[in-house]
């Protein structure tokens, strides 16, 4: 994984980009957007909120709201369920991806470092951008190797329905910042 490379997003804590986003107000490249939620089934009131947000930012970008099964074919080994959770994961990655891995140990990042990232991934050449939220042992070693950047939602660790709210309303969020609205603050 590649982080600060030419082809990632500046996204930097401590970069002066990391205070505001450079994109607010401009036109940039669209990329459609899929989530990827590794997990069990979600609860009816998370679905709900999960389909609200993807109406509202269906408004900015192609949207998809993927999921994949945890623990597909019932692994007593933690690490066998890792192991297949990757599998099934990196079989949705397509080759024009650009990769954003949710992780605990990825980096921490505002509001404004989301709509920059959303911003910066335009320009990479991919075709579109993809969120991978991991199992209840997170992500295997394939998707950590071929993720363009990881990123983190929490200090805390968030269980994948969580998560998934949090992340689609930070990505609505961004997209507000994005376009100069006043939803962000």
């Amino acid at each position: 994984m590649t982080v600060f490379a030419s082809s990632s997003p500046n996204i930097s804590p401590s970069s002066p980009s990391g205070r505001a986003c450079k994109y607010t107000g401009q036109s940039l490249r669209v990329l459609p957007v899929r989530v990827l939620t590794v997990g069990k089934n979600r609860s009816a009131g998370v679905q709900l909120i999960v389909d609200e947000y993807v109406d509202k930012i269906s408004k900015y970008c192609r949207i998809e709201d993927v999921q994949i099964r945890s623990n597909p074919k019932n692994a007593r080994d933690v690490m066998a369920q890792i192991e297949q959770e990757d599998m099934a994961v990196m079989k949705t990655i397509k080759h024009g991806d650009w990769v954003v891995m949710l992780d605990e140990h990825g980096l921490d990042v505002g509001s404004e470092q989301v709509a920059n990232l959303i911003g910066d991934a335009g320009n990479t050449g991919a075709s579109n951008l993809l969120f991978c939220i991991g199992g209840p042992y997170g992500h295997g070693k394939q998707l950590r190797e071929r993720a363009d950047v990881s990123i983190k939602l929490s200090s805390l660790v968030l269980n994948h329905q969580i998560a998934l709210i949090v992340l689609m309303e930070q990505l609505y969020r961004a997209w507000t910042i994005l376009k100069g609205q006043k939803y962000h603050h």
